[in-house]
């Protein structure tokens, strides 16, 4: 049987070597990483954004990526040690139960990722529980206009491409608040567009862990 996960993995794995993009938005822009800061990208994909980050926040910082898809993280780590980037790491981890300390980062990153995962009230968790107090995310991801249909809710390659897997704004709000995140902001915002029998639309998003 083909999971939701394995369905990632295989889209992401072939996607590697593509030139295509992949992100709803770009976080990164947002997200003003400061020197000496731990950040953490959620579904960091050919480590592009890692990379980017690891030069923001200088030695004295770090940067983990995390992702599912094996053929995205050889890719990443591949990136890495072309650059010979000392002060970032690439891991191979569900988004929902992170392995990284509690109250150890000072910044979450993540572009149209979290739309995948089947527990987004755990993920959120997940970022609550790393952040520092005073930490912050920046992401980009989808909505929906509706609750998503079972045919397509349930369908892997469906959540795979980026949109089944998607709750409504308001959902998705309340799951945040739910978590404990204030001064929540929306950066960016697109229209409505159409995908299967409903609509979606990607937004960028700014929460503090106080």
């Amino acid at each position: 049987m083909i999971t939701a996960e394995n369905a990632i993995d295989s889209r992401y794995t072939n996607l590697a070597e593509s030139s295509c993009c992949l992100s709803c938005g770009g976080a990164i822009n947002h997200a003003n990483a400061q020197t000496g800061e731990v950040c953490v990208d959620l579904g960091s994909g050919r480590g592009n954004d890692v990379i980017r980050l690891s030069e923001q926040v200088g030695e004295s910082g770090y940067v983990y990526g995390i992702d599912i898809s094996e053929g995205m993280i050889e890719k990443a780590k591949k990136n890495i040690a072309k650059f010979d980037i000392k002060n970032a790491e690439i891991l191979f981890s569900s988004i929902e139960n992170l392995p990284l300390e509690s109250d150890s980062a000072d910044l979450f990153i993540s572009n149209c990722v979290i739309n995948h995962a089947k527990d987004k009230k755990a993920v959120w968790s997940e970022v609550f529980r790393v952040l520092k107090s005073g930490g912050r995310f920046v992401v980009s991801d989808i909505y929906a206009s509706a609750p998503v249909p079972e045919e397509y809710a349930n369908d892997p390659e469906s959540i795979s491409e980026c949109w089944a897997g998607s709750i409504v704004k308001d959902e998705y709000i309340d799951t945040l608040i739910g978590c404990g995140f204030k001064e929540l902001a929306i950066l960016e915002e697109s229209e409505y567009y159409p995908k299967g029998k409903i609509e979606v639309a990607s937004f960028t998003i700014r929460g503090v862990k106080q």
